[in-house]
């Protein structure tokens, strides 16, 4: 148990560090980074689509005995709560016009629903590493892909919305250590509740989908320009085929 909990930790810190990545941002041109940023939310989408059907739920199923009811809802709720928090990220808007000096409300909503979903970020690397070690370090490779693409765009949402450059790696740094807690919380419970596993790894692969599925799919579908298109589509088939060759550490 003790180095799973050492495993968690270093992957949660090696995902966190990527908050950083803003500052590599800094000297890239607006018109560049757009297009590098589609083909890694593809290559992203494909990662998590991997993950969720190739490691996390064959080795679920193997785990309990089967895909039951259960874990059918408890995937349902994964995408559920994926759902709710995004909604609640989008709840307050600022019609205020954009200042240096004045931080906008959207600004710190969007933090707000970064380090939550940090936290579960935290806790779904560590479900998987109390599943297997390979499990584990597949997914902190899913999340980190993700993490990569959502992280830039976090750093332009809050120099948008009123923070500086300092400000914005700092407290988007500090959201993402909330990953931490949640490997601490699911390490605590796993002695109190037996089917801890059956619990938070559904919940994973539900959040997982949904976040292939509604935030990163819908971004990809926006470019239309036919050689664009076929990269996108060979990035998402890569994305799958790295967590097949993953399943080489089992």
């Amino acid at each position: 148990m003790n180095l799973l909990l050492l495993y968690s930790l270093i992957s949660v810190g090696a995902v966190s560090i990527i908050s950083l990545i803003g500052i590599l941002t800094l000297s890239i041109k607006a018109e560049r980074l757009k297009t590098v940023l589609i083909y890694l939310i593809s290559f992203s989408a494909g990662s998590l689509f991997g993950d969720a059907f190739i490691h996390l739920l064959p080795e679920l199923v193997e785990e309990t005995g089967g895909l039951g009811l259960d874990i059918s809802l408890y995937i349902l709720c994964g995408i559920l709560i994926f759902f709710i928090l995004e909604k609640v990220i989008h709840w307050q808007h600022c019609h205020m016009p954009i200042t240096k000096t004045h931080i906008h409300p959207f600004a710190y909503t969007n933090l707000v629903g970064d380090g939550l979903h940090n936290f579960i970020d935290g806790m779904i690397i560590a479900g998987s590493y109390l599943v297997s070690i390979p499990a584990g370090i597949a997914t902190t490779i899913a999340v980190a892909l993700h993490e990569i693409p959502q992280e830039i765009g976090d750093f332009g949402v809050l120099l948008h919305g009123g923070f500086s450059r300092g400000q914005a790696l700092l407290v988007n740094f500090a959201s993402a250590l909330t990953a931490l807690v949640g490997v601490t919380l699911v390490f605590l419970l796993s002695g109190t509740f037996d089917n801890l596993i059956s619990i938070i790894v559904p919940i994973a692969i539900g959040g997982f989908l949904y976040i292939a599925g509604s935030d990163l799919i819908p971004e990809l579908h926006k470019e239309s320009v036919l050689r664009k298109s076929i990269m996108q589509i060979i990035m998402f088939v890569l994305g799958i085929l790295v967590m097949v060759a993953l399943l080489a550490l089992e």
